[in-house]
């Protein structure tokens, strides 16, 4: 592996900051373009097409014999061992609404394993970063998750697939389980940032399941780095995990199935 992860990092970072001050510019305008993709609840503005062609041609540039794995236009396949995991823009649901939690996601893995990753939250100007085996930041600053050990004194996050109204397996059954155990639940719309949230100690623990890499690549990383655990809680619902400190993810798999 023959890579400086520090530049590289500070080019991810580079690149998100441009798409974000594009989304910025964009938001609330009402010139997003709405379409839908998989169901009706499963959107796409222009603005994630925008997003994504920018890093794209970004990482082109400056690794042009990296492999791409974007959200909007799957694998740009270079076959080699680097791969750059992205998310343009993961929480469209709620930037189509003019809710300000959305975020660009950038990992980059080799042969499997993530180095590096970068969540940047534009609207909260909020920026996550990390670099295997060298911590968790936020805006620079070291972050680690939450010390809680209590459910009952816990606020966790979690989010829904897209398919929720037509599949059996759509967590709503997690969540009637756990809810009444804790301290409060948050639905923020990004799986990134939820993840985010957790490495920094704001949200205590987060689930979810019917993830793709993109939604959460960078933000496992952070969230590790940060101190805490991730581990995946069923195999037949795509990516399905939970996260917090391992004494919290522990009590929640008392509930989640």
């Amino acid at each position: 592996m023959n890579i400086d992860l520090e530049n590289t990092l500070a080019l991810a970072v580079e690149w998100a900051k441009e798409v974000g001050e594009v989304q910025r510019s964009y938001f609330r305008s009402g010139h997003l373009e709405l379409e839908t993709k998989s169901t009706v609840h499963d959107v796409v503005t222009k603005v994630d097409k925008l997003s994504e062609s920018m890093l794209i041609e970004r990482i082109g540039k400056c690794f042009p014999n990296h492999s791409v794995l974007g959200e909007e236009s799957g694998e740009h396949d270079a076959h080699s061992d680097y791969l750059w995991v992205v998310d343009p823009l993961d929480g469209t649901n709620n930037y189509s609404q003019g809710l300000p939690v959305f975020c660009v996601s950038i990992g980059l893995q080799y042969r499997g394993e993530t180095l590096l990753g970068v969540v940047y939250a534009p609207y909260l100007n909020e920026l996550y970063t990390a670099i295997r085996g060298k911590g968790a930041f936020l805006n620079n600053v070291p972050i680690h998750v939450s010390g809680k050990t209590e459910l009952d004194r816990s606020v966790l996050a979690t989010g829904f697939p897209y398919d929720k109204g037509i599949h059996p397996v759509n967590n709503i059954d997690n969540l009637s389980r756990i809810l009444p155990h804790l301290r409060g639940i948050r639905r923020m719309g990004s799986a990134a940032y939820d993840l985010c949230g957790v490495a920094a100690g704001f949200l205590d623990g987060y689930w979810e399941l019917g993830l793709k890499l993109w939604d959460v690549c960078a933000g496992v990383l952070i969230v590790q780095e940060a101190g805490g655990h991730v581990e995946p809680f069923r195999e037949d619902r795509g990516i399905a995990i939970l996260a917090g400190n391992a004494g919290i993810v522990e009590k929640m798999k008392e509930y989640i199935s």
